[in-house]
């Protein structure tokens, strides 16, 4: 019996909003020396798995972390893309909480935002995961499927 191959989740590497605990959902932000670090450090790890197929979120956080890990012929999927935090984009969560003490991500989710940070429900997010994981799935037969993405996902 052929074994079936193995979904790889990696999270891009740091930004300087990951390192202050900033919800950077849309925001495109750059990786900082330490995340750029970590991504090059995935390479030997990766280097001898039989990749059938790669994906990443199109945010250059991702992108460049696929890029530093040696994966070549990544393909961006839209669906991949952080969740979107709408009105709470950039704040900390212990910003959050000065407002709403008993806020919870999964629980409340997020409010509204500007027109570039419109807000997705948990239900949204779920919605796309579950659409990659299924054009994922036919492809493990053929061997491991890595993905590069972000926390929340």
């Amino acid at each position: 019996m052929r074994r079936m191959g193995e979904l790889v989740l990696i999270r891009h590497g740091e930004t300087a909003w990951s390192r202050t605990g900033q919800y950077a959902g849309r925001t495109d932000l750059p990786l900082t020396d330490a995340g750029e670090m970590a991504g090059r450090a995935l390479a030997s790890a990766l280097a001898s798995r039989r990749l059938a197929a790669m994906f990443c979120s199109p945010l250059r956080r991702a992108v460049r972390t696929a890029e530093l890990a040696g994966l070549a012929g990544v393909k961006p999927d839209p669906d991949l893309l952080e969740w979107d935090y709408g009105g709470y984009e950039g704040l900390t969560e212990e910003q959050i909480r000065e407002a709403n003490p008993s806020w919870d991500l999964w629980r409340d989710g997020v409010i509204p935002g500007d027109a570039d940070h419109p807000g997705e429900t948990l239900q949204q997010v779920a919605a796309r995961i579950d659409a990659v994981l299924e054009r994922i799935r036919p492809l493990l037969a053929d061997g491991d499927v890595a993905v590069v993405g972000h926390g929340h996902l």
